[in-house]
């Protein structure tokens, strides 16, 4: 096999490694949504003991990264992709870092005089969970447009945590005896807000793979 079939081997290699961090992504994304509408304080722990997994894969991928720009000079295309892999790569562990950080305050939660969900927060979730499920596909379709529906959809997030965070203000004023949980509830909804951000990030980087053009 010469040196350029291995060397595009790798190249797809890689790709594929990054496509499976992000579906292991969507998997904790998947496993959180689901441990907060239920308080599953045991699924929640779970999550936080995977998050392990996804760092792995991103130290693999940040090496093999390296190592084909050391030994091979990839020009143009190849190292546009290459380079934006490694942005992509931290992207992901930071949005998978918080999937745990949630699931921590799950488990506090789960532990607290019980309260309604505050309105708006599982909006607001699904519409980041949206978010991440197009993100993968325009990665996976190289389909610029899809990744610009992502850096849309960041505004409706956002909108969803300034009406969210004024209704637990509200709440924590009126409700004193629970202002722990609603504190806790404000952490989960800035974590997601900062999920969205992760994810518009990741069609900026999809975007630049396609066009050659980085407008972050």
């Amino acid at each position: 096999m010469t040196t350029r079939i291995v060397y595009q081997q790798e190249l797809k290699n890689l790709n594929k490694a990054v496509l499976e961090m992000s579906r292991e992504l969507q998997a904790a994304i998947t496993e959180t949504v689901s441990a907060l509408q239920t308080m599953d304080a045991a699924k929640a722990r779970e999550i936080m003991k995977n998050d392990d997994k996804i760092d792995t894969i991103e130290r693999t991928i940040e090496t093999t990264c390296i190592e084909l720009i050391s030994k091979q000079a990839p020009i143009a295309g190849d190292l546009r992709s290459i380079s934006s892999y490694m942005r992509m790569i931290a992207d992901i562990e930071r949005i998978a870092d918080h999937c745990s950080d949630i699931s921590e305050y799950i488990v506090q939660l789960s532990e607290e005089k019980e309260i309604p969900m505050p309105d708006g927060v599982c909006e607001m979730i699904s519409e980041m969970r949206l978010m991440s499920e197009m993100v993968i596909t325009s990665f996976i379709e190289s389909d610029y447009e899809k990744a610009a529906m992502v850096i849309k959809h960041d505004d409706i997030v956002d909108d969803y945590f300034e009406k969210i965070k004024q209704e637990l203000g509200y709440a924590m004023k009126h409700n004193p005896d629970r202002i722990f949980a609603y504190i806790d509830y404000l952490m989960i909804i800035k974590y997601v807000e900062r999920m969205a951000d992760h994810c518009t990030n990741l069609a900026h980087w999809v975007q630049f793979i396609i066009s050659g053009q980085l407008e972050l």
